[in-house]
Protein backbone atom coordinates (compact mmCIF):
# COMPACT_ATOMS: atom_id res chain seq x y z
CA UNK A 1 0.00 0.00 0.00
CA UNK A 2 2.89 2.12 1.03
CA UNK A 3 4.39 2.23 -2.77
CA UNK A 4 1.16 2.90 -3.91
CA UNK A 5 0.26 6.38 -1.77
CA UNK A 6 4.08 7.23 -2.98
CA UNK A 7 3.78 7.00 -6.47
CA UNK A 8 0.00 8.71 -6.26
CA UNK A 9 2.34 11.97 -4.52
CA UNK A 10 5.16 11.80 -6.69
CA UNK A 11 2.32 11.80 -9.75
CA UNK A 12 0.63 14.92 -7.84
CA UNK A 13 4.01 16.83 -7.32
CA UNK A 14 5.32 16.21 -10.78
CA UNK A 15 1.58 18.00 -12.08
CA UNK A 16 2.68 20.99 -10.16
CA UNK A 17 5.48 21.79 -12.74
CA UNK A 18 3.48 21.42 -15.92
CA UNK A 19 3.35 24.46 -18.61
CA UNK A 20 -0.65 24.01 -18.15
CA UNK A 21 -0.05 25.92 -15.11
CA UNK A 22 0.95 29.37 -17.23
CA UNK A 23 -2.21 29.60 -18.64
CA UNK A 24 -3.54 31.82 -14.86
CA UNK A 25 -0.95 33.75 -14.30
CA UNK A 26 -1.66 37.34 -12.55
CA UNK A 27 0.31 39.79 -14.03
CA UNK A 28 2.82 40.72 -11.98
CA UNK A 29 4.13 37.34 -10.72
CA UNK A 30 7.80 37.21 -10.53
CA UNK A 31 9.56 35.09 -12.93
CA UNK A 32 10.87 32.93 -9.81
CA UNK A 33 7.23 32.27 -8.96
CA UNK A 34 6.83 30.84 -12.97
CA UNK A 35 9.16 28.77 -12.78
CA UNK A 36 8.40 26.84 -9.07
CA UNK A 37 5.15 26.63 -10.99
CA UNK A 38 5.36 25.78 -14.41
CA UNK A 39 8.81 24.30 -14.61
CA UNK A 40 11.75 25.30 -16.99
CA UNK A 41 10.56 26.59 -19.80
CA UNK A 42 11.79 24.94 -23.23
CA UNK A 43 13.25 28.41 -24.34
CA UNK A 44 13.73 31.73 -23.34
CA UNK A 45 13.62 34.79 -25.39
CA UNK A 46 14.72 38.04 -25.42
CA UNK A 47 11.69 40.50 -26.40
CA UNK A 48 12.29 43.83 -27.94
CA UNK A 49 11.03 46.17 -25.10
CA UNK A 50 13.96 44.72 -22.86
CA UNK A 51 11.65 41.68 -21.41
CA UNK A 52 12.09 37.84 -22.15
CA UNK A 53 9.44 35.37 -23.22
CA UNK A 54 9.32 32.13 -21.70
CA UNK A 55 8.26 29.31 -24.01
CA UNK A 56 6.60 26.27 -22.71
CA UNK A 57 5.64 24.15 -25.45
CA UNK A 58 3.82 20.19 -25.64
CA UNK A 59 5.16 20.21 -29.37
CA UNK A 60 6.08 17.25 -30.90
CA UNK A 61 2.65 15.81 -29.74
CA UNK A 62 0.93 18.17 -28.23
CA UNK A 63 -0.92 20.99 -28.85
CA UNK A 64 -0.48 23.38 -27.27
CA UNK A 65 2.27 26.11 -26.62
CA UNK A 66 2.10 28.65 -24.13
CA UNK A 67 4.28 32.05 -24.04
CA UNK A 68 4.62 33.69 -20.45
CA UNK A 69 5.58 37.78 -21.36
CA UNK A 70 7.88 38.68 -18.48
CA UNK A 71 8.78 42.82 -18.39
CA UNK A 72 12.78 43.97 -17.73
CA UNK A 73 12.15 43.87 -13.95
CA UNK A 74 11.66 40.04 -14.45
CA UNK A 75 7.64 40.06 -13.77
CA UNK A 76 4.53 38.37 -15.77
CA UNK A 77 2.94 40.73 -18.45
CA UNK A 78 0.71 38.63 -19.98
CA UNK A 79 0.62 34.61 -20.59
CA UNK A 80 -1.19 32.84 -22.99
CA UNK A 81 -1.56 29.92 -25.42
CA UNK A 82 -0.87 30.73 -28.94
CA UNK A 83 -1.41 27.39 -31.06
CA UNK A 84 -4.56 28.94 -32.39
CA UNK A 85 -6.34 30.23 -35.42
CA UNK A 86 -6.00 33.77 -34.85
CA UNK A 87 -2.80 33.80 -33.25
CA UNK A 88 -1.37 31.90 -36.61
CA UNK A 89 -2.96 34.78 -39.10
CA UNK A 90 -0.78 37.00 -37.21
CA UNK A 91 2.03 35.54 -39.30
CA UNK A 92 2.74 38.02 -42.48
CA UNK A 93 4.23 36.06 -45.18
CA UNK A 94 6.95 38.19 -47.08
CA UNK A 95 7.77 40.15 -43.81
CA UNK A 96 8.10 37.61 -41.13
CA UNK A 97 11.30 35.20 -40.26
CA UNK A 98 11.86 32.07 -38.95
CA UNK A 99 12.97 34.00 -36.15
CA UNK A 100 9.36 35.89 -35.85
CA UNK A 101 7.64 32.30 -35.96
CA UNK A 102 9.63 30.39 -33.54
CA UNK A 103 9.40 33.85 -31.26
CA UNK A 104 5.62 33.84 -31.46
CA UNK A 105 5.17 29.88 -31.32
CA UNK A 106 8.37 28.61 -29.95
CA UNK A 107 9.55 25.68 -31.60
CA UNK A 108 7.82 23.46 -34.13
CA UNK A 109 6.77 19.88 -33.87
CA UNK A 110 8.83 18.86 -37.10
CA UNK A 111 10.54 20.89 -39.51
CA UNK A 112 9.84 18.69 -43.37
CA UNK A 113 10.79 19.36 -47.03
CA UNK A 114 8.61 19.19 -49.76
CA UNK A 115 9.33 19.21 -53.82
CA UNK A 116 7.49 22.04 -55.04
CA UNK A 117 9.73 24.34 -51.95
CA UNK A 118 13.02 25.00 -51.23
CA UNK A 119 13.07 25.40 -48.03
CA UNK A 120 12.20 24.36 -44.45
CA UNK A 121 8.50 23.83 -44.14
CA UNK A 122 7.88 24.37 -39.86
CA UNK A 123 4.65 22.08 -39.04
CA UNK A 124 2.79 23.00 -35.76
CA UNK A 125 0.10 20.63 -34.32
CA UNK A 126 -2.89 22.21 -32.85
CA UNK A 127 -6.49 21.84 -32.22
CA UNK A 128 -9.73 23.82 -33.90
CA UNK A 129 -12.52 23.08 -31.23
CA UNK A 130 -10.82 19.86 -30.86
CA UNK A 131 -10.45 18.78 -33.88
CA UNK A 132 -6.05 17.89 -34.91
CA UNK A 133 -4.73 20.59 -36.62
CA UNK A 134 -1.51 21.14 -38.57
CA UNK A 135 0.12 24.39 -39.41
CA UNK A 136 2.53 24.63 -42.03
CA UNK A 137 4.91 27.61 -42.31
CA UNK A 138 7.18 27.77 -45.63
CA UNK A 139 10.40 29.53 -44.73
CA UNK A 140 12.80 29.83 -47.97
CA UNK A 141 16.63 29.78 -47.34
CA UNK A 142 16.93 33.13 -46.80
CA UNK A 143 14.76 32.59 -43.67
CA UNK A 144 11.43 34.57 -44.53
CA UNK A 145 8.25 32.78 -44.55
CA UNK A 146 6.76 32.69 -48.29
CA UNK A 147 3.68 31.52 -46.93
CA UNK A 148 1.33 29.98 -43.97
CA UNK A 149 -2.06 27.97 -43.87
CA UNK A 150 -3.86 25.04 -41.70
CA UNK A 151 -4.85 21.92 -42.86
CA UNK A 152 -6.14 18.46 -40.84
CA UNK A 153 -4.26 16.54 -38.95
CA UNK A 154 -5.90 13.05 -40.01
CA UNK A 155 -5.42 10.04 -37.39
CA UNK A 156 -5.46 6.91 -38.51
CA UNK A 157 -7.95 4.90 -35.62
CA UNK A 158 -10.23 1.97 -36.46
CA UNK A 159 -13.04 4.55 -37.08
CA UNK A 160 -11.54 6.54 -40.20
CA UNK A 161 -10.64 3.10 -41.84
CA UNK A 162 -15.13 2.44 -42.16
Amino acid sequence: MRPLVLAACAVVLAGCAHPWNTVDLAPGTPREQVIARAGQPARVVPLAAGGQRLQYTLQPLGRYAFMVDLDPAGRVVSARQVLNELDFQRIEPGRWTRDDVEREFGPPAQIDHVASFTGDVLTYRWAERNEPMFYWVYVDPRGVVQRAHPGMEFINSPQDRD
